[in-house]
């Protein structure tokens, strides 16, 4: 009998952890909380920005000369890659309800591990940064969307906002490089045109983001803000970050050239 019950024990404990992995388990939605018309038109004009966008940036990219022509592929893959992203949530794609019956559109997450790695990477190019701080600074960042994911999705709460610490702690070496590291850099250029360009969009996006975990604090975070407006605060955010960023840096088409003018008029003169 002895034997008999040491053998049960595995299976009377994989029961019992089965049983609280149930209990943690989100219970069945009857009806769930979905974006309603102002979210959708906010969504509405997201897409169309956004495709707008991206077809001037494909054509200043046909136009522009090799030195310039790399911007404007970095801003065309910022905006396409988000314009997909708002047509898959227009459509009534890429969402899954979470803890709470709410809709939560994660098309966003895959827009944002991909547009704001580009971000920063023209931001590095702007600056001229090397490719290696550059890439360590995206590695931050796609821990930090990774983390945002995992804190919207998670059921447990206390497991939610460990993944939203995890997400801060990657978030502010992402600012710093951008405030200072990236900025440091740029200044060794003495461009004085390059200077004052890195400084708007940096500061724009510095600006721009800091609002994002403010606005999934009270969405994916509290479940203060209603569907329609979470959507509606990063349709904004997701337009002033990625259009108004993308066409600062086409206002200054005629700066983008000159980083390479120091070195050919050193090589002329040596």
């Amino acid at each position: 009998s002895l034997k008999l019950v040491v053998a049960r024990m595995p299976f009377t404990q994989l029961a019992g952890a089965s049983a609280a992995a149930k209990a943690l388990a989100p219970t069945a939605c009857t009806t769930i909380e979905e974006v309603g018309s102002t979210g959708v038109g906010a969504l509405t004009l997201g897409f169309l920005a956004l495709a707008v966008s991206t077809v001037v940036m494909v054509a200043k990219a046909a136009s522009a000369d090799a030195e310039r022509r790399k911007y404007y592929f970095v801003n065309t893959f910022i905006c396409g890659v988000a314009t997909f992203s708002y047509f898959a949530m227009l459509s009534g794609q890429g969402w899954t309800a979470i803890a709470g019956c709410r809709q939560f559109f994660y098309a966003r997450y895959i827009d944002w591990m991909i547009t704001t790695a580009l971000l920063i990477l023209d931001l590095g190019l702007v600056a001229g940064q090397d490719f290696v701080t550059i890439a360590a600074v995206i590695g931050a960042d796609i821990l930090m969307i990774t983390a945002g994911y995992m804190g919207a999705v998670s059921v447990v709460t206390t497991v939610k906002w460990f993944w939203f610490l995890f997400g801060m702690a990657m978030f502010l070496p992402v600012i710093y490089s951008l405030a200072r590291t990236f900025r440091e850099t740029v200044i060794t250029r003495k461009d004085p045109e390059m200077i004052e360009l890195y400084g708007k969009i940096a500061w724009l996006t510095i600006i721009m983001w800091s609002f994002y975990p403010v606005v999934w604090l009270f969405s994916e975070g509290f479940a203060s803000f209603s569907v329609s407006f979470e959507v509606v605060a990063y349709t904004i955010l997701d337009i002033i970050s990625k259009v108004v960023f993308s066409f600062m840096i086409v206002s200054s088409h005629d700066s983008l050239g000159s980083s390479s003018a120091p070195a050919v008029q050193s090589r002329e003169y040596v």
